[in-house]
């Protein structure tokens, strides 16, 4: 991997900006969550603009090491149904004509691109792709839903992975890939797709927001994300201790304390940056990762273990040395919009 780059909407919501009608104050939210603020896209802007920031500051920033020979991007919330957004993000980056795709594994689905990138360069099918994670969830949320208002925000990050040679700083080293479709209810936006189209009913008004069963997602999310890493420190061979940086899927503060407890990896080796901007889906791990190297955190060669898990269910992890020398970016515009940078 050559580098991340993230970029979040608009003005910070802080919890004292939530809507009065949930009943909800900055200590509830705090408490319940780690959340202090979120970013929203607000009107007129969909994943596929959010994605062009980041990607555009990456490719920006990114050394002239060669083209851009696929795209691929990870989202729950894409532009349309159908077609995909990464063709059009591609287009738009001025890429030309190369192959893109999305992926569909929800939170998970940064890990996932990393690994389907991975294996596109192992293979010398391509030499370099951009894989960027990008998720609005705010179009999804229901206004009457607290449980998921005050947790989700909105936001994308991108990543370059390119080959070189074992032993590199930047090198993925393994994956570890699960899922459980006998979870499948437990996130999802019921109304929209072929399914409930197939039902022959109308829709009801309620089937087109994002819903989650809360307390047995977090169960999942705890035992999935805990087995995976356990999985993939042993096959990778590094104790616990070992891992320099700790970059879970910010979901919420209790499962990232969760996970890291049972995993072994003390509080100070976890990269978070969910105070600040909320869940943000695919977003949420390299949105942590170019904050934490804007603000010096990673070192290259650092041992860096990522971890997420998402509807479908799905979940995964990766292992890797992170590239280079970071070096800081910009990390506020002069808009307000946040982003930061690393090469």
């Amino acid at each position: 991997m050559e580098g991340v780059a993230g970029w979040v909407p608009g003005e910070p919501v802080p919890n004292e900006l939530l809507p009065a009608g949930w009943g909800v104050d900055d200590a509830w939210v705090r408490r319940r969550t780690g959340i202090g603020s979120r970013h929203r896209a607000g009107p007129g802007a969909a994943t596929g603009d959010l994605a062009y920031e980041a990607a555009s500051r990456l490719l920006a920033g990114a050394p002239a090491a060669g083209p851009v020979d696929a795209v691929v991007l990870a989202t729950a919330t894409p532009d349309h149904l159908c077609p995909g957004t990464a063709p059009a993000l591609a287009a738009r980056l001025g890429l030309g004509t190369v192959p893109a795709l999305d992926i569909a594994a929800v939170c998970s689905g940064f890990v996932y691109g990393l690994a389907l990138c991975h294996g596109l360069v192992a293979s010398g099918l391509y030499g370099r792709v951009l894989l960027v994670g990008a998720d609005v969830y705010s179009t999804w949320l229901d206004p009457e839903d607290r449980s998921a208002g005050v947790v989700f925000g909105d936001g994308a990050g991108a990543a370059l992975v390119a080959a070189g040679q074992a032993g590199d700083p930047g090198e993925l080293l393994a994956f570890d890939l699960g899922s459980d479709g006998t979870g499948y209810e437990l996130i999802t936006v019921p109304g929209g797709g072929a399914r409930s189209r197939a039902s022959g009913k109308p829709p009801a008004l309620s089937d087109a927001y994002f819903r989650m069963q809360g307390s047995t997602v977090y169960q999942h999310a705890v035992e999935r994300m805990t087995g995976s890493c356990r999985t993939l420190l042993e096959r990778v061979g590094w104790d616990p201790a070992e891992v320099e940086h700790f970059v879970p899927h910010q979901a919420n503060a209790r499962i990232l304390r969760a996970v890291a407890d049972r995993v072994g990896i003390g509080p100070q080796r976890c990269v978070t940056h969910l105070e600040r901007v909320g869940n943000t889906g695919a977003a949420s791990i390299p949105l942590a990762l170019a904050d934490a190297a804007g603000r010096g955190v990673l070192r290259g060669g650092d041992r860096v273990l990522l971890t997420a898990f998402g509807g479908g269910l799905t979940w995964g992890s990766a292992a890797l040395r992170w590239p280079g020398t970071p070096q800081t970016d910009s990390t506020i515009s002069t808009e307000g919009t946040q982003h930061v940078a690393v090469r």
